[in-house]
């Protein structure tokens, strides 16, 4: 049964981000459209391997085994392929049993724009052309950068790590911290603390895995030994004074975090602990 996707939280991702393409994509560069073509329908059989983006989309998907009645999230799949050579996909997406049932094959085209036609909250990609394209069009996508893909199918816990400023929230602190001295920047946000930001480019992806936490601590207070399995972080380069307004803007979104790190300019990748 198909559940109205506008009630839904969505992710969308790339064929080349779920899955490992890049053999594939080699004879495209050295042989041309229709040498790929013939390649993968010759490989129509054949699996694809797991892409960066795999472990983290079938945690994902998850979701809807916890809350069956809900169905509360789904995944599209957005893909330069054509629908021919993106049968493979599909094959490939049956054999490892991701509930992914929708798709936009665009046949070479950049397949950010249908990103709303879907009511995705979040495109993940390995193309940073198309992630810039969508953000300047105040859209929402990530890049998804390249690094050896181990997925434990014994964890299912999903865990989630963002940025606050131009990520969650807006940009305005960014750009008060460019006008002024850090001290300014600090003397600013202090005397603003009371005020929330406005919405940054994945607030609403923040704000609808906040939703799913809060079904979990309904059904965690229902059964005795319900494990939760969305775990979220907030990473900022800010620390106090300038920490209040952080609270202040979650607290009006009327959502929680499990983690929350204020580095002062500490490194940020150093921080995480997913």
């Amino acid at each position: 049964m198909l559940y109205p996707i506008h009630r839904k939280f969505v992710i969308a991702v790339s064929s080349s981000a779920l899955f490992d393409l890049s053999e594939s994509n080699q004879v495209f560069i050295e042989k041309g459209a229709q040498a790929y073509k013939e390649f993968q329908k010759s490989k129509l059989n054949e699996t694809l391997k797991k892409g960066v983006a795999f472990p983290f989309i079938r945690r994902f998907l998850n979701i809807n085994k916890r809350f069956p009645d809900k169905q509360p999230v789904e995944v599209v799949l957005l893909s330069r392929n054509s629908v021919v050579t993106g049968l493979r996909v599909f094959n490939s997406i049956e054999h490892y049993q991701l509930d992914i049932t929708r798709a936009a094959f665009t046949e070479g085209n950049s397949p950010y724009r249908y990103i709303p036609v879907f009511n995705a909250c979040l495109f993940l990609t390995e193309d940073e052309n198309d992630v810039k394209k969508a953000i300047d069009i105040n859209l929402p996508a990530g890049t998804v950068l390249p690094s050896t893909v181990y997925d434990d199918e014994t964890d299912d816990e999903l865990r989630v790590g963002l940025d606050f400023d131009g990520v969650i929230a807006d940009d305005e602190a960014e750009e008060v911290y460019k006008r002024v001295s850090l001290e300014g920047f600090h003397s600013h946000e202090e005397k603003n603390s009371h005020i929330p930001h406005k919405p940054g480019p994945l607030a609403d992806f923040f704000k609808k895995l906040a939703l799913i936490q809060k079904l979990e601590e309904r059904k965690e207070a229902k059964e005795k030994g319900y494990k939760r399995i969305i775990r979220t972080a907030i990473v900022t380069a800010r620390n106090a004074p300038a920490h209040g307004r952080v609270i202040t803007t979650l607290e009006s979104w009327g959502v929680g975090v499990n983690e929350t790190f204020f580095l002062g300019g500490i490194e940020k990748n150093e921080s995480l602990p997913f």
